[in-house]
């Protein structure tokens, strides 16, 4: 698994020559998740002509601590893509918008929003009458916990490339061990 962050080109330059200025920083970082969601969120994910994994595998092979993987501003324009990338596929992987509703014994109904109009029905397990009214509704998406947290992975890992390339910053990769 690999860890993301991005951070001003002057800060790489050799501390002992003491040229660094002092003005201070925030490094963009990206968040942490297990192997198993970064690997389902960069999946399916390009790079240029082969997959973003295997162009971040191949820049960290036998490289300890961060490396500069994405510099700009050559690699802004196919970094730009690949982020877009991310969020298109976050979208198609979010499922249809839809009003969710639990009855009082803990039944989920979800009622696509192209379908919405206020309607009464009974559950099926206790029988109980539930209004389902569209202006009440608590959850907009249908997704379970894992997809969700896939495409929140793959939502921060794009904003996080979109905010360096547009600070000019260069974005780095480090090996983490889980």
């Amino acid at each position: 698994m690999y860890q993301f962050i991005s951070k001003p080109a002057w800060t790489l330059v050799d501390a002992k020559k003491g040229d660094l200025p002092p003005e201070p920083y925030v490094a963009l970082q990206s968040p942490a998740a297990s192997p198993e969601i970064f690997s389902k969120a960069l999946a399916r994910v390009e790079y240029r002509t082969g997959t973003l994994v295997a162009r971040i595998e191949e820049a960290t092979a036998g490289a300890k601590g961060q490396v500069p993987v994405f510099k700009p501003p050559n690699d802004l324009p196919a970094l730009l893509r690949t982020a877009d990338q991310l969020l298109t596929v976050a979208r198609q992987q979010a499922g249809a918008r839809a009003s969710v509703w639990r009855c009082t014994c803990g039944t989920r109904y979800a009622v696509p929003f192209s379908l919405m109009r206020p309607v009464s029905i009974r559950c099926e397990r206790c029988g109980h009458t539930l209004d389902l009214d569209p202006t009440a509704a608590g959850e907009s998406h249908i997704a379970d916990p894992i997809t969700a947290e896939v495409n929140e992975y793959r939502k921060a890992v794009s904003a996080l490339f979109r905010e360096a390339m547009a600070r000019g910053w260069p974005v780095l990769v480090s090996k983490v061990e889980s």
